[in-house]
């Protein structure tokens, strides 16, 4: 499928009913951070066209009232669904918790996939039963969160140590991947989860891969690090798979990205992260005012 263009976005109407293995896979998040996501879903799925929305314009989420990230992501989710988009991916743990019921509720055909921390796979790998959570306030305080701690805390026995991480997300936007600032910064919200034993760390949002290295000079030796980027690719083609909708071959421009922010900082980000190049649109109008 050739990349829509502006006019198409507009005047295309959604077929949610009938969707096709050729139609492209919607990612978001709310900046940057979902590329570590769509890393794990092109390295898998080489042959599908993927569309992806920064939306840079209103981040960061992980501070933001819950009403608000349900908002944005409809409002994302509607863009993207003009392009008739055969599956979604909520490529952030905060829209994730905030948002996936509404996005499911208001669109029940679509095939919606949403990410979590990955804390089933951190409880299985942990040795001393201490698993430390690096997320954002928003991400650790959600309902969907603590169901989920709860449930696997009472079947494993493991204690999850919860760390928000004010303002982290904020430096990998800014491309502050490797700055004594961020360093300080992970630092600090690291050294608390080591002193009290954690011997296997979550990152729970998606812009902390980006700093995984960071994290680990931090943690030291010997512990472990989750990150669910590759389990959220799985889960999208076992989906696909299940609903007859893998695309098996593609000749066209498999990628292209949108953002409510800067065009230039979302191409920037794609090169430096990724050692890609797509084509970039600034779209911040079209999906509308918070």
């Amino acid at each position: 499928m050739p990349r829509a263009s502006s006019a198409a976005f507009r005047s295309a109407l959604p077929d949610a009913l009938h969707p096709r293995a050729d139609a492209p896979i919607g990612i978001f998040d709310s900046g940057i951070g979902g590329l570590s996501v769509l890393r794990h879903v092109r390295a898998l799925l080489p042959h599908e066209e993927l569309l992806y929305f920064a939306d840079s314009g209103f981040a960061p989420y992980g501070e933001k009232p819950e009403a608000v990230i349900v908002q944005r992501a409809l409002a994302i989710a509607a863009f993207l669904f003009r392009f008739h988009v055969k599956a979604l991916v909520v490529a952030c743990n905060t829209a994730t918790a905030a948002a996936i019921a509404a996005l499911r509720e208001h669109y029940p055909e679509l095939l919606v996939v949403g990410v979590e921390p990955g804390l089933k796979p951190a409880a299985a790998l942990t040795r001393n039963g201490t698993v430390g959570v690096l997320a954002t306030a928003g991400t650790l305080a959600s309902e969907k969160f603590l169901k989920l701690q709860q449930q696997v805390a009472e079947a494993t026995q493991v204690n999850f140590l919860l760390q928000p991480c004010n303002g982290l997300a904020d430096q990998i936007e800014k491309g502050e991947i490797r700055s004594r600032d961020t360093a300080q910064l992970v630092a600090r919200y690291v050294a608390p989860l080591i002193a009290q034993h954690a011997d296997t760390l979550v990152l729970g949002c998606t812009h902390y891969p980006f700093v995984e290295t960071l994290v680990r000079e931090a943690a030291g030796t010997g512990v472990q690090i989750v990150d669910t980027g590759e389990p959220v690719a799985r889960q999208l083609q076992r989906l696909l798979s299940q609903r007859g909708l893998l695309r098996t071959e593609n000749d066209a421009d498999t990628l292209s990205a949108y953002t409510s922010g800067s065009r230039s900082a979302l191409s920037t980000a794609f090169q430096r992260l990724l050692a890609l190049e797509p084509p970039v649109e600034a779209v911040a109008a079209a999906v509308g005012p918070n």
